[in-house]
């Protein structure tokens, strides 16, 4: 009983080093902020985010969330606790979704099914908490925000959301495969994949999901 109970204590310790370690490098991301449409940036923080519910389910992505949102709050962020509040929504109902999915059908289709029905959860989540919080959070009519929901925040989250799922799948077999062989998770984790090796099609595929959306956030800026 010991051995088991020493052995469980190293998986929770190293379960909780590799969480640490995603939510920094998740406020890595989050330093970056790609223009879009309006007033919106996008930050690749949720790439992270969703790997790290792919590897310990979406049971992590909250706690990963709270953590980043509240140090991006307290350094970066000028948008305060509504925008805190704001960003975990969003997280959670985009990373929250592709994970759980994932942890019930650990395949490629599984992953690739849990980040679709990730943006299909995500889009109408913002379009509701952004009409009933960015009239408080940018001091505007809520007429105004109405306008702005199918021009703006729709697509924002769209390409948002393809952006995420797209690097997500040519980041994260390698990343889990780095963790397994750092020997902070379990061989078993790899199992779903035995190679490290993303396949090209995925490569191919993503490639052109972040073209696309490269090309539909400079047509926004009118650069073409």
């Amino acid at each position: 009983m010991q051995t088991l109970s020493h052995s469980r204590s190293q998986e929770l310790t190293k379960k909780i080093a590799v969480l640490a370690m995603l939510s920094a490098v998740a406020f890595i991301f989050s330093l970056i902020r790609i223009p879009t449409v309006a007033f919106l940036r996008y930050e690749p923080k949720d790439v992270i985010m969703v790997i790290g519910g792919f590897l310990y389910g979406p049971m992590a992505v909250i706690p990963m969330s709270i953590v980043v949102s509240f140090v991006e709050m307290l350094t970066v962020s000028d948008t305060g606790p509504i925008g805190m509040i704001m960003n975990i929504i969003a997280t959670c109902s985009y990373a929250c979704t592709a994970s759980f999915i994932y942890k019930r059908w650990r395949t490629f289709q599984g992953a690739a099914v849990g980040l679709i029905l990730g943006i299909v959860v995500n889009v109408p989540v913002m379009l509701l908490w952004n009409y009933f919080v960015t009239p408080f959070h940018m001091g505007v009519a809520r007429e105004v925000v109405v306008q702005m929901l199918v021009p703006v925040f729709l697509p924002f989250n769209v390409v948002k959301g393809s952006l995420t799922a797209a690097m997500t799948m040519i980041l994260y077999k390698p990343i889990r495969s780095a963790l397994v062989k750092s020997r902070l998770m379990p061989v078993s984790a790899s199992s779903v994949a035995r190679s490290s090796k993303v396949s090209f099609g995925v490569v191919l595929v993503s490639a052109f999901v972040i073209i696309t959306c490269a090309v539909v956030v400079l047509s926004w800026q009118g650069v073409i």
